[in-house]
């Protein structure tokens, strides 16, 4: 076996140069360029389409199925609560701080890493696709999915997050929905006038109370939340409109599309989705990677929180270093055993199937 010392102390040269560059969502420009130029570097031929760029290993072959390796390389902005520069890293105690080095640098460097080990080998069974993508934390449309349908066919894809090397074998959808209830105005002091507010208040208490007919075995229940709401002009007149948000998080059990249109079967109000392409994932369990990984003994659980995956339209998991409760938090930071284990694992898990 490959000796990986080599790769590791590179995973936390990436990552350190990573995080001393600014790169929120729609502002990744010079981290792209990094990635790019470190490619570059080890003798590989990249693909860029705006801030997302990717490679594929040196003996791909179309005729071989392909293992799609991606994560992202933007960022949220920092916080008011940091106490050090989150464009500073700094390494104490075996902690690496800085934004992004949980999320999600940490998972991105020991992809890329784990790539470059399988760069040059031949007689695999799978070609591999490397891609650091754009716009991940807002869901945006300049990031893998504006170039994903340029990877080649793909059958199966690691997005890197933070999962601790557990297998996120499942992932809850998102969709954001406009709601407008609408009645007829009237003077408060007499009884005429429809209140568009009672409407909305009722079909609140259904989101809050409805429970759909399918579970997912894995995510458990669509959960909806309330979570904004505006209505009235003043304290004498009855409103004409009440408009509120909810915040709805799918699961595997319903399409987005089939969540919508239950939902929209039993309410008064309008309802406009802002999106629905956020789609809910889930992979089987004896899927040839998730039985990998169980052998080295990586747990599976379905995930709560939004990933690229969403924008995935083969089987996918989530996994890689880090912790979830540490993403968007201050002086966020990544253990450096945490990047060293990851490519151990990968490489382990790979090694098993390639």
């Amino acid at each position: 076996m490959i000796d990986l010392s080599p790769y590791k102390k590179e995973a936390t040269e990436l990552l350190i140069k990573l995080i001393s560059i600014q790169s929120i969502s729609r502002e990744e420009d010079q981290t792209a360029d990094l990635i790019e130029a470190h490619l570059e570097v080890n003798g590989i031929t990249t693909f860029r389409k705006e801030n997302n760029v990717w490679a594929q290993n040196k003996h791909y072959d179309s005729s071989k199925p392909t293992i799609l390796l991606n994560s992202h390389h933007d960022t949220v902005k920092p916080n008011q609560g940091y106490t050090r520069d989150p464009f500073h890293p700094e390494i104490i105690d075996g902690k690496l701080y800085g934004l992004g080095s949980n999320d999600a640098g940490g998972p991105l460097v020991c992809l890329f890493e784990t790539f470059l080990y399988y760069y040059n080998q031949e007689h695999l069974k799978y070609n591999f696709v490397f891609a650091a993508t754009a716009e991940e934390e807002i869901s945006g449309k300049n990031g893998i999915e504006l170039v994903k349908n340029e990877f080649g066919p793909l059958d199966f894809a690691v997005v890197g997050e933070p999962t601790e090397m557990n297998a996120a074998i499942a992932e809850k959808g998102l969709m954001v929905l406009d709601c407008v209830a609408k009645g007829k105005a009237g003077h408060a002091a007499r009884e005429e006038g429809e209140s568009a507010l009672y409407k909305a208040i009722d079909d609140i208490n259904w989101f809050r109370n409805f429970q759909f007919e399918k579970t997912s075995q894995t995510l458990g229940p669509i959960k909806m939340s309330a979570t904004i709401i505006n209505g009235g002009t003043q304290h004498n007149v009855v409103p004409d409109v009440c408009s509120f948000v909810v915040d709805v998080r799918t699961t595997d059990a319903y399409s987005n599309l089939e969540t919508l249109e239950i939902i929209k079967k039993h309410i008064q109000s309008e309802v406009t989705p802002r999106s629905t392409r956020l789609n809910p994932s889930s992979i089987d369990e004896n899927h040839p990677f998730v039985v990998a990984a169980k052998k080295i003994g990586a747990t599976t659980y379905g995930s709560p929180t939004l990933s690229d995956q969403a924008l995935l339209d083969i089987p996918s998991l989530k996994m890689g270093p880090g912790k979830s409760e540490r993403s968007h938090t201050a002086d966020e930071f990544i253990m450096i055993n945490e990047l060293e284990h990851a490519i151990d694992r990968y490489v382990s898990i790979f090694n098993q199937i390639v």
